[in-house]
């Protein structure tokens, strides 16, 4: 298991962003990852344009999963209409 920060944008409206963050917390543990700390960072705007929307719920997740999961963890968040855009980002132990 190795520690990621996962940065997720969802859409603004209540239901959808709800909806979007179940279904990411399911698929992680779906794939066996553990989820650290979840933390809201509010709405923002994007820098453009992205699935028709110009701003989003940003959240970040700290996980820990098994790095061979990441490529199967994505490929379902890909068919996930409710985020926006997603970033896993390895965390280095010190």
């Amino acid at each position: 298991m190795r520690k990621y920060e996962l940065m997720t944008i969802f859409p603004l409206e209540e239901d959808k962003y709800k909806k979007g963050s179940d279904t990411v917390k399911s698929v992680l543990s779906q794939f066996g990852a553990e989820i650290e700390k979840e933390e809201p960072f509010g709405d923002r705007d994007l820098t453009y344009v992205v699935k028709k929307q110009k701003r989003g719920r940003f959240v970040l997740f700290n996980v820990k999963v098994n790095p061979a999961k990441i490529v199967e963890i994505e490929t379902q968040f890909k068919l996930n209409d409710d985020l926006i855009k997603h970033m896993f980002v390895a965390v280095e132990e010190k």
